[in-house]
């Protein structure tokens, strides 16, 4: 009997770890979908002294000669190529490929892998994602793939890459999924990481699983050398056919907007704030926008976004840019001990970024600053003089660190001099002698950490401290 299971689960082992026998016939039906990009772009000329030979060196004469025969000393302009790839979404010649194959482009190439080359029009790029949409016309219909879905790939699933690596042509690789979830350092950021080969000229290529769909772009590796290590990263199907809707029908992006500042939600904090665990998105600031007129506060823990659940920030920042602009959602938050539901009309994020939530201070005169001890910070009231120095002139009242303790909890959590404190607990503080209250009514309520609301040159963000005794 022993024997028995011992055999079986021998058995199964060799199941999960079996590889496809054969990539071929999925090589063979998605390959025509496939194609090779060649960008040109004008480089403008050089002027003055070559930058490869120092001014004066005994070699200026000779590379002056070599690059430059007819002693114009401006360069002229020169066209520089560069190679990608991408592939087909729809038969009247839609392509997918990486922004930064044809940024900057004058021209750009389609080679088929059927034979023939189109030259194709950039329909609309999106920067944030690294993801343009191509255009060509064709004489007939052209082999295309579909998008899957990337969300349900799991960590060991195999999957197929496509593209032009190094501008050897069309080449395939194969791997599994090695992390889901991955972010660089985009805002949207979305990735799969895989150990199939990706290099240079596989940018924009597609990423497939084992149904001849494509569940990722492949957008970049990680590698000291330039060359494949098999740390390769495909920007997610589900970012990616978002962002490819819109650039279909609006030439660009429109992306929703809530309007707040947010940071993630560390255990003491989650500790201060009454929470079960440490999740969800912390609301440092709410300027002017939807989440305001909605009434969100700052302090609010968003803890779903139209019904989903929110991790952390960077997933809440995806969840609201792939929402459509003008959706009334319903934010669940958490304030004082409870969860309320708000509903939010989002905004469009292209239209609000670069707009400055504005500010003004209420005139009123502070306090003549004392200095106070406390929670090994020296802090005194904001006064005019304070509120020009430390760049934060909208705030009208606050605790500046004059100074603090370079060994105490404080300082390790990224508090500075020139910090100002404008909340604990979740409640204004304009004196030492507030703050001292928090203290006490935390510490009173059981509480371990106070949560304290920290603008550095005008930028809000929580910080949980101790207030054990």
């Amino acid at each position: 009997m022993l024997g028995l299971v011992l055999l079986m689960a021998q058995t199964s082992l060799a199941l999960a770890r079996a590889a496809p026998e054969s990539f071929a016939d999925l090589a063979e039906k998605v390959s025509p979908a496939v194609v090779n990009i060649t960008t040109s772009t004008t480089v403008e000329g050089r002027t003055g002294p070559n930058p490869l030979v120092p001014e004066g060196s005994p070699f200026e004469d000779f590379f002056r000669d070599f690059m430059n025969p007819d002693g114009n000393p401006n360069m002229p302009p020169r066209r520089s190529q560069a190679l990608g790839s991408g592939f087909v979404i729809s038969e009247d010649g839609y392509i997918v490929t990486n922004n930064h194959v044809i940024e900057k482009a004058d021209e750009i190439q389609v080679e088929l892998f059927q034979g023939g080359t189109l030259e194709a029009e950039v329909v609309g790029t999106d920067p944030n994602t690294d993801i343009a949409l191509l255009k060509v016309k064709s004489d007939k219909p052209l082999p295309f793939v579909p998008f899957g879905k990337s969300e349900a790939m799991r960590v060991g699933d195999w999957v197929m890459a496509m593209g032009n690596p190094l501008g050897q042509g069309f080449s395939v690789s194969a791997g599994i999924i090695s992390a889901r979830g991955r972010a660089l350092s985009g805002t949207y950021d979305d990735f799969l990481q895989t150990d199939a080969a990706i290099n240079k000229g596989n940018s924009g290529g597609p990423l497939f699983n084992m149904n001849g769909e494509v569940v990722g772009v492949n957008t970049a590796i990680l590698s000291p050398t330039g060359g494949s290590i098999g740390i390769g990263f495909a920007m997610s199907s589900e970012v990616v056919a978002n962002v490819v809707s819109q650039l279909k029908e609006f030439g660009e992006t429109r992306r929703g907007w809530l309007g707040v500042r947010i940071q993630d939600v560390t255990p003491d904090m989650a500790e201060a704030l009454g929470l079960d665990q440490a999740r969800g998105a912390l609301v440092t600031d709410v300027p002017e926008g939807p989440a305001a007129e909605a009434g969100m506060q700052s302090g609010d823990v968003i803890l779903s976004f139209d019904g989903i659940e929110v991790e952390d920030t960077h997933g809440l920042v995806r969840q609201v840019g792939n929402a459509p602009v003008g959706k009334a959602v319903r934010v669940v938050v958490f304030r004082e001990g409870k969860t309320q539901t708000l509903l939010v009309t989002l905004g469009r994020r292209e239209t609000a970024e670069g707009a400055g939530a504005g500010g003004s201070s209420d005139g009123s005169s502070a306090p003549e600053p004392e200095a106070a001890e406390i929670l090994g910070m020296t802090l005194v009231p904001l006064t005019d003089e304070l509120r020009d120095q430390l760049g934060v002139g909208n705030l009208a009242d606050g605790l500046a660190v004059s100074d603090i303790d370079e060994t105490g909890e404080a300082y390790s959590k990224g508090l500075r001099a020139g910090d100002v404190i404008t909340e604990a607990g979740q409640r204004q503080v304009a004196t030492a002698a507030d703050l001292q209250e928090r203290i006490e009514e935390a510490r009173d309520a059981g509480r371990k950490s106070l949560l304290l609301l920290v603008r550095r040159q005008g930028e809000p963000r929580f910080v949980a401290l101790s207030v054990e005794e």
